[in-house]
């Protein structure tokens, strides 16, 4: 029998103890901020009608590329959830009755079958927040707020992008964009700060833009102003989108300004975010060093989606946002000012010939609520202590048949070098 070469699918892998307490510590970081900004845990299945994720109000035609299908043993065609959203739409679709406003968070696997880099796989974990039933900007603002307190609370210094898809269409309206190439201009659009105005300005041509139009666009790029909302004032006349978009703008900035934090939150009018579901405010999280260029959170505003799933296209105030574990967690290998990495073991108990009496302290000890470990694997105490070292735990215990037989036992501080004794019955 040949033996099997054992190996993990290409874009997934294992997180060995030490990778996943970390992977844990930031999961637990997110849901804690969820909770105190007041949003409802939510869960939803992983396998979905492939009819559902493929819906327009989906992710569009790139994410649908990369969406993993399967059919069951009914013949029925399923897919693998490629992001939270959508399966949050079809809930509040299903459930009528739900209180709004209404806001969830949900942590969970999702999956896509496109390319591999640095923080990104096929098989990722998603942290998301979602409000629905919020018309005003005010939703965005919370939600561009809580990033901050996320990322503070991490240890990661970030700068949010954000900007307006109706501000950012209606200016293509403006100079002539042909309507059923707007979509793509605005992918290409998303690219400037990767590729430069150069590529994207050909990449414009190549898409069959009449000349007066690539070279609007490019002007608008070039635009000294165009990162103040004084430079669209004129076009808001012209264009019923520019107006509302520059409008929503305005308010949100309003918020971000009282709230302190709009030194942190910059406008940037060619962030385009590019999935065809936004309908308004849109936002992307960056770090500071760069030592990431890609995002490490993002998210907006997509009023059509619910409606379109229930069929009635009735408009439902949708606001969210989306941070990818793994991208934080790649972040926080990288950064040196984390404070994810310390270990979570209260005390390390060593016996020295004295298992029993030692499982029984570490009985008592964690009844007190402290995370206890026991080392059962017999080593030698130096062996012990170097594990404990190496592993950042401070407080070691160790338990000799001296300590059991003056019912006490000394604590080790690793730190600082200093033992204390603590009294306890071993022999009740």
């Amino acid at each position: 029998m040949k033996k099997m070469d054992y190996q993990n699918v290409k874009g997934t892998q294992d997180y060995l103890p030490n990778d996943e307490v970390v992977r844990r510590n930031i999961r637990r970081t997110l849901e804690d901020v969820f909770i105190q900004y007041g949003c409802k845990p939510l869960e939803t299945p992983i396998l979905n009608y492939t009819e559902l994720l493929a819906s327009k109000y989906g992710g569009g035609a790139e994410i649908l590329e990369e969406m993993y299908t399967l059919t069951d043993r009914g013949e029925r065609d399923l897919a693998l959830r490629y992001d939270l959203t959508i399966p949050f739409a079809k809930v509040v679709a299903m459930n009528p009755t739900l209180r709004m406003p209404f806001k969830r968070y949900e942590i969970g696997k999702v999956f896509r079958d496109g390319p591999i880099k640095a923080g990104r796989f096929r098989e990722f974990t998603q942290c998301d927040v979602d409000i629905v039933g919020v018309e005003s900007q005010i939703a965005e603002a919370e939600l561009m707020v809580m990033a901050l307190d996320v990322f503070r609370k991490l240890g990661l210094k970030v700068m949010i992008q954000y900007n307006n898809r109706k501000l950012l269409t209606g200016m293509l309206e403006v100079f002539n964009t042909d309507e059923d190439k707007i979509n793509k201009v605005v992918l290409i659009l998303d690219k400037l700060e990767k590729v430069g105005l150069e590529t994207v300005t050909s990449e414009l041509t190549e898409q069959g833009l009449s000349p007066s139009t690539v070279q609007s666009i490019k002007q608008f790029l070039n635009d000294k102003n165009n990162k103040s909302y004084s430079y669209f004032e004129p076009f808001t006349k012209q264009n019923k989108q520019v107006e509302e978009g520059l409008e929503e703008l305005k308010e949100l900035e309003s918020y971000l300004a009282f709230l302190g934090v709009n030194g942190k939150c910059v406008f940037n009018p060619f962030l385009a975010r590019g999935l065809k579901i936004y309908t308004g405010t849109i936002y992307e999280v960056f770090l500071t060093d760069k030592t990431i260029k890609s995002s490490i959170g993002s998210g907006g505003r997509y009023d059509n989606a619910i409606g379109g799933l229930i069929g009635t296209n009735e408009k439902f105030s949708t606001v969210g946002i989306s941070f990818g574990l793994d991208v934080i967690y790649t972040a926080i290998q990288l950064s040196k000012d984390s404070t994810l990495e310390e270990s979570n073991v209260d005390f390390y108990i060593i016996p020295m010939n004295t298992q029993k009496e030692s499982l029984l302290a570490a009985s008592y000890l964690r009844e007190k609520g402290y995370t206890v470990e026991l080392e059962m694997g017999n080593k030698k105490l130096g062996k012990a202590l170097d594990k404990a070292n190496k592993e950042k735990v401070r407080n070691v215990i160790i338990i000799g048949e001296e300590e059991v037989k003056n019912n006490q036992f000394k604590i080790k501080d690793m730190l600082t070098g200093e033992e204390k004794t603590e009294g306890f019955l071993f022999n009740k």
